[in-house]
């Protein structure tokens, strides 16, 4: 029997027995499902944030008190750390001999920003900045210019805005040169920072930018700095990271043998704990999934065992007008594959579906890898193929003298 007469009759037996066989699927499906819509979002998260973090390049670190990423409350040790100071900053600029540049920047969240009747949300947050902030962190000026080292150096009362602050404040007219008042305190816009959209559903236009001195006298000092460094070349990053922790240790004099008391994060710390977190979500996944392609591998079986006792009479008269026990064997393999496959291809057309739904509706990001599609497909094939040798064989050593007789 040729191939296509194979998949015909497979085809017609599933539509004969369509709800039993769906049910039998349903094992395939979830298991499909769950592996593309959980590596669909996994997928599109890592892309978000590696697109988010590459402005960085590959040459910048920062140094800091707390770890970039932390799941769960802050731990004791860090909070206990003492804080960075600009004079770390300051050291580290003059001491990194494979840096290219080095800046120090102090935050503080939730401020509201006026300028005449108009007012923003208490939301906006604060950076204290030398000039090295801009390029360090990948940013560009749309419009004006950036803070100078002699704004830092005498407390020059200037800002520059983000693009969301600037859409508040000065929705009509242009913002250089214009005096805004953050806390009572009157600051000269004199740029305004180039948009940069928004990372899962939080913009990064929503900022204000003021020299380091300037946020000092604000706010008091009493904060941790982070220090910004970037390389002199890509090939000088680990020399420089390595320069940085050696001037840090004996600015903030850690012991021989001690760990150090600061973090040192860049784009691969970030994405290595995204891999690390997802890594255990991806074992979830699979366990799911192999589960319940283990029932949905039984339940074929089954269905298929049924399937050669409701066609005992029908392997009978093939066998009696000539089909050989492999052309049976085949015909009831494929038939156990393709009711896995159309599993699987429900399975997938779900999981995309939901990845699509979760990309249009949340901030959260998905990508389908076609690598998931191709390896769901095959893990279905095989389900199909391993759990339905038993039925083929069963059907392709009946003796069609008694097979004939069943009734």
């Amino acid at each position: 029997m040729v191939f296509n007469d194979t998949f015909n009759l497979a085809i017609s037996a599933f539509r004969a027995n369509k709800l039993r066989s769906i049910l039998t699927l349903l094992g395939i499906i979830i298991g499909v499902m769950t592996i593309i819509a959980m590596q669909s979002l996994i997928t599109g998260l890592r892309k978000s944030i590696n697109e988010q973090v590459s402005f960085l390049g590959n040459s910048v670190f920062s140094v800091q008190k707390w770890p970039a990423v932390q799941m769960g409350p802050r731990d004791e040790k860090y909070r206990n750390r003492k804080n960075i100071t600009y004079e770390d900053a300051l050291a580290v600029r003059e001491r990194v001999t494979a840096a290219k540049s080095v800046g120090a920047e102090i935050w503080n969240w939730g401020y509201e920003i006026r300028y005449k009747d108009r007012k923003t949300l208490p939301n906006v947050p604060i950076a204290g900045v030398t000039p090295e902030f801009l390029e360090n962190n990948g940013m560009e000026i749309a419009e004006g210019r950036f803070i100078t080292t002699e704004d830092v150096e005498f407390n020059a009362p200037v800002t520059v805005l983000g693009a969301d602050v600037v859409d508040k404040l000065f929705p009509l007219e242009d913002p250089i040169g214009k005096d805004i008042k953050l806390m009572g305190k009157r600051l000269e816009v004199v740029g305004v920072f180039a948009k940069k959209g928004s990372v899962f559903g939080q913009s990064q236009d929503n900022r204000l930018a003021i020299p380091f001195m300037q946020f000092v006298k604000l706010f008091g000092k009493e904060r941790s700095v982070d220090i910004s460094v970037q390389a002199a070349t890509p090939e000088l990053l680990e020399t420089a990271i390595d320069q940085t922790i050696g001037v840090m240790r004996t600015q903030r004099k850690v012991p021989p043998g001690k760990e150090n008391d600061f973090e040192i994060e860049s784009n691969d710390t970030v994405t290595g704990f995204f891999d690390n977190l997802t890594k255990y979500v991806r074992i979830v996944a699979i366990a799911i999934a192999s589960i319940s392609l283990l029932v949905a591998g039984v339940g074929i079986m089954n269905i298929m065992l049924v399937s050669v006792t409701e066609r005992t009479r029908e392997i009978g008269i093939r066998k009696s007008v000539g089909a050989k026990r492999s052309d049976i064997l085949w015909q009831f393999l494929i038939e156990a594959v393709v009711l896995s496959e159309v599993g699987g291809i429900i399975g997938i057309l779900l999981g995309l579906g939901i990845g699509k739904m979760v990309d249009a509706f949340t901030p959260v990001p998905a990508a389908v890898p076609i690598w998931t599609v191709f390896l769901g497909l095959i893990f279905c094939s095989f389900v199909g193929l391993i759990f339905g040798v038993y039925p083929a064989m069963k059907a392709a050593r009946m003796d069609p003298i008694v097979a004939l007789r069943y009734e």
